[in-house]
């Protein structure tokens, strides 16, 4: 018998997802990924800060790749890492700041986050909150046909493979995770030519496992909302680029009992756009 190929992620079963209930007096939550947070994107840093400082949210929850690249926890103790925990912690002090691992930084550790105060989700997690269950997901293992990355993910997410990895010297590392960035470009999937998308029936699949009418999600860098089927839709959120691109963006979704809106970072408790 020839062997299978690696296509699908594992499903998660019925009632297996992890599951937060949000308090009742909460009245509104942010939902953000794919900020790639890196030296050279000091826009993107400036505009996530601010959004942090003055968002009237009562959590925020972040959806994998905050950071282009992270190679281990000792990152948040040097420069511009440091700056960005910093941001994370101080925000965690004013309200609930969550976070998923994401392609880029699966390794981020639960000390880090524990020690500043952030919420580890799991991918994905089944949120409860406004008389609704949504599911939230990087999105990654959702894009099943992207055999090559599917086979890469199952590799490096191996805890052999991260101990392994986390035992080399800083200098190496980071000299790994330079390589990756510039394999893997730093363009959106579209621009690039190869984007795949996430398979609709894998999705469904988790939603209804899941018990969930609507899916959020990042990754694809394809911002938009689709019916997947009657009464089931998935949003996307939207990349950040403000750094030198000729098509800037930055977005978060706000989920609140109202539903979902698509609103730009705060620079000031009263610029909220709609």
């Amino acid at each position: 018998m020839a062997a299978s190929s690696p296509r699908l992620p594992a499903l998660p079963q019925a009632g297996s997802q992890a599951t937060f209930v949000a308090p009742a007096h909460w009245r509104a939550i942010d939902l953000l990924s794919d900020l790639h947070l890196a030296e050279n994107t000091p826009r993107v840093f400036e505009a996530w800060a601010a959004h942090l400082r003055h968002t009237d949210a009562d959590a925020v929850f972040i959806l994998g790749d905050l950071f282009e690249v992270w190679i281990g926890d000792d990152m948040a103790e040097r420069g511009f890492e440091a700056r960005c925990v910093e941001v994370l912690s101080a925000a965690a002090a004013e309200r609930t700041v969550g976070f998923m691992a994401g392609n880029r930084d699966f390794l981020v550790g639960d000390a880090m986050l524990e020690a500043n105060g952030v919420l580890r989700l799991a991918d994905p997690t089944v949120v409860v909150a406004f008389g609704e269950r949504v599911m939230l997901s990087h999105g990654d293992a959702l894009c099943i046909d992207d055999i090559d990355y599917q086979r890469y993910r199952s590799i490096v997410r191996r805890p052999g493979v991260q101990r392994a990895f986390a035992a080399l010297p800083f200098a190496a590392r980071r000299a790994i995770g330079r390589a990756l960035r510039r394999r893997s470009g730093r363009r959106e999937p579209a621009q690039r030519g190869s984007f795949i998308d996430v398979d609709a029936g894998a999705a469904l699949a988790w939603m209804r496992g899941a018990e969930t009418p609507t899916l959020v999600h990042g990754h694809t860098h394809a911002p938009a909302s689709h019916d997947l089927a009657p009464g089931a839709v998935r949003h996307v959120l939207s990349d950040w680029e403000l750094d030198g691109s000729s098509a800037p963006r930055a977005e978060i979704l706000r989920w609140s009992a109202s539903g979902f809106t698509r609103i730009a970072p705060l620079t000031a408790p009263s610029s909220q756009a709609s």
